[in-house]
């Protein structure tokens, strides 16, 4: 059995985990998901409806905003009572500062940003890229349960949400003693910018330093608005002052694995190529026939982006009229 801790993001399972309760399935006989927060039930049915066996919530006062210690604490404490073969996570921001602390608790090791889970008997078998992405290598880890993220797209999701599924949902009291939290929250500052939802799109159109101006970004957002899209970036194109930050697919930007990739004037360095490597299908535009993003790219197009960018959008605006 698997423990997947399944994070909440405005009151919605996130994308990555909602890959994971449904394709762990091929490597354990039982997933359960594992909701922590105020008021999570609605997200633990959610977890269920998209493949999860079952579901544990725990929440509380004392889990209402996020808190490293105070959560890392609970999914011990859950993993404690249930021994499960691996608890697993999502590869977010939290997931990878989760996992060390979870695995410190429970006393067994972990891996963090895994992009490959197989079983080969009774062993688990993660793939972990090395050396900025350039690697990838499989591990095993010593301990029980392991402890692991994983990066989204390694799996697929279910195809739709089973809505008439019966939840086995369970609730655990937990309260997690103040000296155990030792950092503490005291002010918490939203940044302003744009709404940019680039780990759960299907179709991703990006741009690189080969756009050249902020101005033809506006055109990567129109075909992005024809195709029911988002806008994505590269690190260049960012520190360039073309588009926010927000936008940054790669290393240093997020982790994405859409079905659809269209890589506009992006030369794919490894630091880029790392973020979005697990998408399904790649288009790369681009006028160096030797760039390294077309040894990933399933189409390559070699040509000027000012010349092929205005054919997809005429293009796409007669497919998707």
């Amino acid at each position: 059995m698997f423990i997947v801790y399944v994070e909440v993001a405005e009151g919605k399972p996130v994308s990555v985990d909602l890959e994971l309760v449904n394709g762990l399935k091929a490597v354990t006989d039982k997933v359960t998901a594992l909701v922590i927060g105020k008021d999570a039930e609605a997200a633990a049915k959610e977890a269920v409806a998209w493949g999860a066996d079952s579901a544990i919530v725990v929440d509380g006062e004392q889990f209402e905003k996020y808190n490293s210690d105070a959560y890392a604490e609970a999914i011990a404490q859950v993993a404690k009572e249930n021994a499960p073969e691996a608890v697993i996570l999502g590869a977010t921001q939290w997931g990878k500062e989760l996992v060390p602390r979870v695995a410190a608790k429970l006393a067994t090791g972990c891996a963090n940003d895994v992009v490959g889970l197989k079983r080969d008997g009774d062993q688990l078998i993660f793939t972990v890229p090395a050396y900025s992405g350039n690697v990838l290598t499989d591990m095993t880890i010593e301990g029980n349960p392991v402890v692991a993220s994983v990066r989204g797209g390694t799996f697929s999701k279910a195809d739709a949400a089973d809505e008439g599924k019966a939840a086995d949902i369970a609730k655990k009291d937990i309260t997690v003693d103040a000296s155990l939290i030792r950092a503490q929250v005291k002010e918490a500052v939203e940044e302003i910018t744009e709404s940019v939802n680039l780990e759960d799109a299907d179709v991703i159109i990006a741009g690189g330093r080969g756009m050249g101006s902020a101005e033809a970004f506006e055109d990567l957002q129109k075909l992005a608005d024809i195709m029911g899209g988002v806008v994505g970036c590269s690190r260049p194109a960012m520190e360039a002052g073309w588009i926010s930050r927000a936008h940054q697919v790669g290393q240093s930007g997020k982790i994405v694995a859409p079905k659809l990739y269209i890589a506009f004037g992006i030369s794919g360095s490894t630091q880029h190529v790392t973020g979005m490597v697990g998408s399904k299908y790649i288009v790369a535009v681009n006028k160096d026939e030797d760039a390294p993003i077309f040894d990933i790219a399933d189409v390559g197009i070699v040509g000027n982006v000012k010349d092929v960018l205005p054919i997809f959008i005429e293009e796409m605006s007669k497919r998707f009229a």
